[in-house]
């Protein structure tokens, strides 16, 4: 990788260490997904108890098992505090598979360009460990700090996609999907 480092389950930027979730991240998790303004946009992610931040971490953790690939917990070199969350998951859209790019930072952090760095982090090292797959994110039309990280990652708004979620309509963004 260029100004990236990566492996199975670790990735380096010039000012990022992400790693897979262990166990003791779960505190974190809770911790940034309890805040309402990083669930905003997607209120059903919002987290208030710990056996749900307990649970989540075990669908991460699953989703590592089966795939090889799954959500990073994201810190500065040198720090143990975690600043939030960015990777991907396998998931089918329209019938294909796709690797669908999640980002949510602590809001004490947001500004920086951490987010942006990342996900293009992330989305370099996703297309190494499984490639073929499309990379997509799905993004709220009023999020407009989502939209500039995805595009920022590589990723094009793909309108042909748009279609519900769970908290509203999705605008997409993808990498390598036809119009």
């Amino acid at each position: 990788m260029t100004e990236h480092e990566a492996d199975a389950e670790t990735v380096s930027t010039p000012r990022l260490s992400l790693r897979r979730p262990v166990h003791d991240d779960v505190g974190a998790m809770l911790a940034v997904h309890r805040d309402p303004r990083t669930c905003a946009h997607n209120p059903s992610d919002r987290l208030r108890t710990e056996a749900e931040a307990e649970r989540l971490f075990h669908r991460w953790d699953d989703q590592w098992e089966r795939f090889g690939i799954g959500y990073l917990v994201l810190r500065e070199h040198d720090s143990a505090t975690v600043l939030g969350f960015c990777g991907v998951k396998s998931l089918l859209l329209k019938d294909r598979a796709v690797l669908n790019l999640f980002y949510r930072l602590a809001p004490s952090v947001w500004g920086r360009g951490l987010a942006s760095e990342a996900a293009r982090a992330v989305v370099i090292w996703a297309r190494l460990r499984v490639p073929g797959p499309p990379i997509i994110a799905r993004v709220r039309p009023a999020n407009t700090a989502s939209q500039h990280v995805a595009r920022r990652a590589g990723l094009r708004r793909a309108a042909h996609l748009d279609g519900p979620g769970p908290d509203g309509l999705d605008w997409l963004y993808a990498t390598d999907w036809p119009d």
